[in-house]
């Protein structure tokens, strides 16, 4: 059986997409190619930085799994044509490369990973009934809210989501990553088969959650620094504030892209505090993240449904490593830390850098319960999370199609 991911905007080593859906897809046995883009000739990471000196070829195997690459292209700025394209029901308007190289891969089952690689994925279905009279299945795995009827220029909003609902009749399968991201689809959607796969990591191996210095206390941020999520600036006044009463750290793993590494600058006097680890192997972020107390997470729900409705991928690296997260209010986080006990929610929308130290000088002066916390965090990801649950979710999903 052969699968083709279809990727129209995310690194090609993405953790979801590649080491996680794909290499388990692999291990089943299936045939997997992947279909990624390039920027100005090159593929690029998870960071932004670009693979100038390798992954050369338009064409090659990595870790047993194919790899077909094109040069990025921007369907956004041409919504109202594309609009029109889905809406004709036919295939031959649709001239992009992701839809051309698809086409050419006769896969038995598509799986698209963003808004527009399912446009794509459309024309594909399409072209192949009509030529080949080859009826391949279409999943569509919803990674985020896209279009965010929040953040989105209205006229956008209201053309994308007039395509979704067209889309959605053409696709045989949805993923996506919370419940309310869901209930969103399903409202949109009724009949479409949905299911929920969580950006769990493999569960990591059983490190000595213990050892945590009992003087220092520490907390984690993973993934990119950005003014809406791991706003740098209130990690500086957190850190600032907790110090004049405990010994605190922080630690990032990641940082900002690209373009704006050079706006990441430990102040002096924080030096000793501020731990920048920049971004690292997939595989060493179980090590990365040994020795820490919290996982701090910072999103803007007011603003943003997928702030609200978000189950990010270093919301499960905390609590795969018996790290407890500190998160402000958004909705599945929310209920996950209440219903598991493993974390602290911060009852506010916009928690400000005060509010987010309080609650760390609070949870150093309640060790019992912080570590209780990191029990409850590490037992529900061995026991229901971690991906070698999730991806039983995908084969199943598989297999019925």
């Amino acid at each position: 059986m052969k699968v083709c991911f279809l990727v129209q905007e995310h690194p090609f080593l993405d953790a979801r997409i590649f080491q996680k859906e794909a290499k388990s897809l692999l291990k089943q046995g299936y045939e997997v190619t992947m279909i990624v883009p390039r920027i100005k000739g090159c593929l690029f990471d998870i960071s932004g930085k670009m693979f100038v000196d390798s992954f050369k070829s338009d064409i090659f195997t990595y870790e047993g799994i194919k790899i077909i690459t094109y040069e990025q292209f921007y369907p956004h700025k041409n919504l109202k044509n594309l609009n029109y394209n889905i809406k004709s029901g036919s295939y031959h308007r649709f001239n992009d490369l992701l839809t051309k190289i698809g086409i050419e891969q006769e896969a038995d089952i598509y799986h698209a990973h963003e808004f527009f690689s399912l446009y794509s994925g459309i024309g594909i279905k399409r072209a192949l009934h009509a030529t080949k009279a080859k009826d391949i299945k279409l999943i569509y795995d919803s990674h985020e809210l896209d279009p965010d009827p929040h953040t989105t220029n209205n006229q956008t909003t209201k053309i994308m989501i007039d395509m979704l609902q067209f889309m959605l009749k053409e696709v045989n399968y949805l993923i996506t990553v919370s419940e309310s991201i869901k209930a969103w689809y399903q409202n949109l959607s009724p009949n479409l088969p949905i299911e929920i796969i969580y950006n769990s990591p493999p569960l990591s191996p059983n490190l000595s959650f213990s050892k945590r210095n009992n003087d220092t206390f520490s907390a984690v941020y993973e993934g990119l620094i950005h003014k809406t999520k791991g706003n740098f600036n209130k990690l500086i006044e957190i850190t600032e504030i907790c110090n004049k009463e405990i010994d605190f750290k922080f630690r990032i793993i990641g940082g900002t892209k690209r373009i704006e590494r050079d706006q990441l600058l430990v102040p002096s006097h924080l030096k000793d505090k501020i731990e920048l680890l920049g971004w690292i192997d997939y595989t060493k972020l179980p090590l990365a993240l040994s020795n820490v107390d919290l996982g701090w997470i910072d999103l803007e729900p007011e603003q943003s449904l997928n702030h609200r409705y978000a189950m990010p991928n270093k919301f499960f690296s905390y609590l795969n490593n018996g790290i407890p997260v500190l998160v402000n209010n958004c909705n599945d986080m929310k209920k996950f830390i209440e219903s598991h006990q493993c974390g602290h929610v911060i009852n506010k929308m916009k928690a400000t850098s005060e509010d987010y130290a309080d609650a760390i000088i609070s949870l150093y002066r309640n060790k019992s319960t912080l570590k209780k916390m990191g029990i409850n965090a590490r037992k529900i990801m061995k026991d229901v999370y971690r991906w070698e649950e999730m991806e039983k979710r995908l084969f199943n999903i598989y297999n019925n199609l």
